[in-house]
């Protein structure tokens, strides 16, 4: 079955860096596009990143435009997000996600778009 795992969540403090990574199985992982969603306590699931099944091409969220990074590796079936300059409001549980494989859309940002999970790691920035 597919699985989706996190990793590298952690606390740092304001102003740091932290790299979250995300390992897929069970899927044909160059034929789906991936994202990155977070959701805070008491918020909803929001969009943070998105990349192109061939790594060309990225969509970012406005808060973490500039400051995030999504890449991925298809070889080794995982997606990276990089995050720089980090800010309290960043904190939250980071969920990656994985389009149906062949799924093409203009805007990656959209959860119903995806369609398998992965468990979720903390991410917590202290200010």
């Amino acid at each position: 079955q597919v699985q989706l795992v996190e990793s590298g969540g952690g606390l740092v403090q304001a102003g740091g860096s932290l790299s979250v990574s995300c390992a897929a199985s069970g899927l044909t992982f160059s034929m789906c596009f991936m994202g990155w969603f977070r959701q805070a306590p008491g918020k909803e699931r929001e969009f943070v990143a998105a990349i192109r099944r061939s790594g060309i091409g990225t969509q970012y969220a406005d808060s973490v435009k500039g400051r995030f990074t999504i890449s991925r590796d298809n070889a080794i079936q995982t997606v990276y997000l990089q995050m720089n300059s980090l800010k309290a409001e960043d904190t939250a549980v980071y969920y990656c996600a994985a389009a149906v494989p062949g799924t093409t859309r203009t805007y990656m940002g959209r959860r119903e778009d995806y369609a398998y999970w992965g468990q979720g790691t903390q991410v917590t920035v202290s200010s």
